[in-house]
């Protein structure tokens, strides 16, 4: 069986996310929040199960609740898929109310208010694939203790609703790896270091413990097999390396010069300039976020000030610059984000 498995972004759902690793060989994940990405992940994933036909399929959704609109046109796609050929499996496993309509409607929508998905989703793999070893489950049971004790905010007084706590906050402070340039390293990233706290969790004051180990986990899974750094400068190379693995894809092109573009990743003095040194073929960087504003890093081989001047009156300095689109709308698309910004330059040729 082959697991295509969309979860929330949060706790819940990336420790939703963890269980079905441990057992599913075969898997492909997504993640979203709600609104437009909930939309276009559900339209990728039906498209992308397409290419296994002949594969009996286990189509999961955790921790997202769907509108009714939404849960009708996946029904819909889902079965003309199976009276085509296909052999998926849909199921949903959820707990926020505002899905009680379409649970009403549908029987492959499972909804349960009491529990956090991470809990049901444990339930439904242990009854209906009886999927973990007693050996598991005793780090598995604790872990979803905890991650229920902090999601819907029960047993607050135990040590558990503490541990949650921390790996509540190690989730959401995930900045090291951007999830919309790559969204499966950011998932590893995240359920690598759900893993490791697991080392933790039956120990006394395993809260604190946890809580001081964070660093020095992020630390080793960005090293590698390299050598220890500062974590700016392990983020930094872990970064260079994966913008080198896609930068055909992130390559644009001004007046003869070529750039790498990247969208929503912040913070780019120091990644920037270290792409630009490990790579000479490129001579500036764009860095654009959700709501417009556009970084520019050069190394001397084209005046990026002068670019953000044109293109929308920023400005700043030959190798540092920086602009705002008023025009630009939010997308999750990378590729509608490099069409803009690649008109916007072919305008200035």
């Amino acid at each position: 069986m082959i697991l295509f498995h969309l979860s929330h972004t949060d706790l819940d759902g990336y420790s939703c996310q963890l269980l079905t690793k441990e057992y599913f060989k075969k898997g492909f994940f997504y993640n979203a929040n709600y609104g437009l990405e909930v939309k276009l992940n559900l339209k990728k994933i039906v498209f992308d199960l397409q290419d296994y036909k002949n594969e009996e399929i286990l189509f999961l959704i955790t921790d997202l609740n769907l509108t009714l609109q939404e849960a009708k046109d996946l029904n819909k796609n889902i079965n003309e898929l199976n009276s085509n050929g296909f052999n998926i499996k849909l199921q949903l496993l959820d707990h926020h109310a505002t899905g009680q309509k379409s649970s009403e409607m549908f029987d492959w929508y499972f909804l349960d208010t009491k529990r956090c998905a991470t809990k049901i989703t444990y339930a439904y793999l242990d009854e209906t694939f009886n999927a973990f070893s007693k050996e598991e489950k005793l780090w598995i049971e604790p872990f979803v203790f905890a991650v229920n004790a902090i999601d819907i905010w029960v047993d607050i007084e135990t040590s558990g609703f503490e541990f949650g706590k921390v790996l509540l906050t190690m989730v959401s402070r995930v900045r090291e790896i951007n999830g919309t340039l790559f969204p499966d390293l950011n998932r590893d990233f995240r359920i690598y270091l759900l893993k490791e706290s697991l080392k933790y969790i039956n120990e006394e004051n395993a809260n604190i413990k946890l809580d001081n180990e964070i660093h020095f986990m992020k630390k080793n899974f960005l090293r590698g097999e390299g050598k220890d750094d500062t974590i700016d400068n392990l983020s930094a190379k872990y970064l260079v390396k994966s913008l080198e693995n896609l930068k055909e894809k992130l390559t644009v092109f001004y007046k003869g010069h070529k750039g790498l573009l990247t969208y929503t990743l912040g913070s780019i003095s120091i990644p920037a300039n270290a792409f630009l040194v490990e790579n000479e073929d490129y001579d500036f960087f764009i860095d654009i976020s959700r709501k417009g504003n556009t970084s520019f890093r050069a190394d001397g081989k084209v005046d990026v000030s002068l670019i953000a001047q044109k293109l929308a009156d920023g400005g700043g300095h030959p190798n540092a610059a920086g602009c705002r689109f008023d025009d630009f709308k939010e997308s999750i698309d990378y590729k509608i984000v490099k069409k803009f910004i690649q008109d916007k330059l072919d305008s200035l040729a």
